[in-house]
């Protein structure tokens, strides 16, 4: 199965704001420590180690695009 990277979210706007609901009165620390546990649980459930490493990839690609040298 390939990554699908095309919008596929039912409702994105209603997710987003559970996104957000779900990390308010979090410290940074916390927020961050649910936002790797929230990873850990979809990658479970996406169980295909193929589109696990490609879903990396591709963050991990769009986040360097963003960086700036030092």
């Amino acid at each position: 199965m390939p990554l699908i990277t095309t919008p596929n979210i039912e409702r994105p706007d209603d997710f987003y704001e559970a996104l957000i609901d779900a990390h308010r009165d979090l410290g940074t620390e916390q927020s961050h420590a649910m936002n790797a546990r929230l990873v850990l649980l979809l990658a479970n459930h996406i169980g295909d180690l193929a589109v696990l490493r490609e879903a990396l990839a591709a963050a991990r690609a769009s986040d360097t695009s963003n960086a700036t040298t030092s």
